[in-house]
């Protein structure tokens, strides 16, 4: 598909600390030259699992560490998704990762919020944010976290989502967070079916009750897990190339995600981390067409899919699927 590139794109699923360009580490960390940044800043294309994924993060919160740093930081990211032609997104992050130099979790969160404010003033491209509690953390984290998001949901935050080790931690501690979030209409996602199988999905969308799930593509290994993201109607954010780099699939060609297309399951395609698996929406298109066959109405239902399930007001999707349509000649 040759035109994936200049097609109009929804991206729910990117983590704000995996996606540092070159440019942007550079100002940051002067000095720093390309083969030093694709081993600190990049997966180099493999890592062992998801554990091993999820610590090549930790180069880059390391700079996100100040004002001025997480203003560069997301402003690189908004720039990647205008090049990209992406006109909506959902943007993640852990405020709490980022109070090592004395900031506070209400300053760190304010910071991003207003480089999105600025990036909003334009009509091209709107971008929000979930914050993220991570699974190593306690349940006391878990609440400051979703506290954190309530009192910003007028001000650029749209959810509550729950990343890092999925394999390694229970969701336990994460019960009361995100019954708060039920409780208090704040709207979830939770990433699961990644690093651990259907089983996961399944104890996931039973005690957290999101509205999406990150990832999830392991929902194909259970019938049951299928049925019930198709009954709950639950969206996969799917990010096919990063499920390569975490050893989910070996290969792309070996990757559910067409399976799942054709299962009926809701789905978009997301690039996750966008400097740690190196790859762009666009890449990420052509591949599916290369592989799987698809065309330009498999990526416009992903989209409008993305759009059904942002987490957005009803008359803010109106105007997205219009541009979508447009944007795909349908």
């Amino acid at each position: 598909m040759k035109n994936a590139a200049a097609l109009p794109k929804v991206e729910l699923h990117v983590h704000l600390d995996c996606s540092l360009s070159y440019e942007v580490v550079k100002r940051l960390l002067p000095g720093t030259d390309l083969a030093t940044y694709q081993k600190q800043f990049t997966s180099g294309g493999k890592c062992t699992d998801l554990k091993a994924y999820i610590e090549l993060a930790i180069s880059a919160i390391k700079l996100m560490q100040t004002r001025e740093s997480l203003t560069l930081v997301t402003n690189d990211l908004v720039a990647q998704l205008a090049r990209d032609q992406v006109i909506y997104a959902e943007i993640r992050f852990a405020p709490l990762q980022h109070l090592e130099q004395g900031l506070s979790p209400e300053e760190v969160v304010t910071t991003v919020c207003e480089a999105l404010a600025k990036t909003n003033e334009n009509a091209d491209l709107k971008v929000n944010l979930i914050l993220c509690t991570l699974r190593h953390y306690s349940e006391e984290e878990s609440m400051a976290t979703v506290k954190l998001a309530e009192a910003f949901l007028d001000r650029g935050v749209v959810g509550f989502d729950i990343a890092a080790d999925e394999a390694g931690f229970p969701i336990d501690a994460h019960r009361a967070a995100f019954a708060y979030a039920k409780a208090n209409n704040i709207s979830c996602t939770a990433h699961a079916g990644e690093a651990c199988g259907a089983e996961s999905v399944k104890e996931t969308l039973q005690i957290l009750r999101p509205q999406r799930i990150g990832h999830g593509v392991r929902s194909i290994e259970d019938e049951e897990v299928l049925q019930a993201l198709l009954t709950q109607d639950i969206h996969l954010e799917i990010c096919p190339s990063s499920n390569v780099v975490t050893n989910v699939v070996d290969v792309l060609h070996d990757h559910p995600v067409d399976k799942l297309y054709r299962q009926g399951v809701s789905l978009s395609i997301n690039t996750d981390g966008r400097a740690l698996v190196t790859v762009n929406l666009a890449h990420e298109y052509e591949q599916l067409a290369q592989i799987f066959g698809w065309e330009k109405a498999h990526f416009l239902r992903c989209n409008l899919e993305a759009i059904r399930h942002a987490f957005i007001s009803e008359e803010e999707k109106a105007g997205l699927r219009e541009r979508l349509l447009a944007g795909y000649g349908a």
